[in-house]
């Protein structure tokens, strides 16, 4: 049996502030009156929906999914319990990373369920393209954490390659989350197709 790290999501009880993993990607808040915050995360899959409104419930936060003809989107409602982090990735109108963030196994958890995905001989973190002066502390921040990630040519996202950068990044996030994933789980099965 493996030893469980002391950073992987499984070693901590989930809580809100393992959502900030949402904004990483393409996850986005909402602040009303400054007091209350909501997130808004588009999704590609049914699965990252259903696997988004399950692990926002593990946080007591309720979150629902809305599908229209453009995109597939999860939001929570208008919560006090957001704002802290709404705060922290905010200045003015804009998203920035927090400074020193260091994202832990649950974070990288749930930038994983929103958004990552495989690419050719790597795993990829996925950006927020409309907010290029997060990539370059989002790259930092997974080098603090022990993952070095390039930024990809077309800067949509960061990807992890090597087997024990690959294995590192397994180990932090957890066990499939879904069945349904098709593939863009961080598993072993399929490290050992790219490595």
């Amino acid at each position: 049996m493996a030893q469980l790290s002391f950073f992987s999501a499984e070693a901590t009880q989930p809580r809100v502030a393992d959502l900030a993993g949402l904004l990483c990607g393409p996850g986005r808040t909402v602040v009303f009156a400054k007091a209350t915050a909501k997130l808004i995360v588009p999704v590609d899959d049914v699965w990252r929906a259903r696997a988004l409104v399950a692990a926002c419930a593990e946080r007591g936060v309720r979150a629902q999914v809305r599908v229209d003809e453009q995109a597939t989107i999860v939001c929570t409602a208008f919560r006090v319990d957001l704002a802290p982090l709404a705060a922290a990735w905010s200045e003015g109108d804009g998203k920035v990373v927090p400074g020193g963030f260091t994202p832990d196994g649950a974070t990288l958890r749930m930038w994983v369920l929103a958004a990552g995905r495989w690419d050719n001989n790597g795993y990829v973190l996925p950006v927020d393209q409309t907010v290029p002066d997060t990539h370059e502390p989002l790259r930092e921040s997974l080098a603090r954490c022990g993952l070095p990630a390039t930024t990809q040519v077309d800067g949509s996202g960061l990807k992890i390659v090597g087997r024990r950068r690959l294995a590192r990044l397994r180990e932090l996030v957890g066990p499939l989350v879904d069945p349904g994933c098709g593939g863009q789980w961080p598993d072993v099965s399929r490290m050992r197709v790219v490595s």
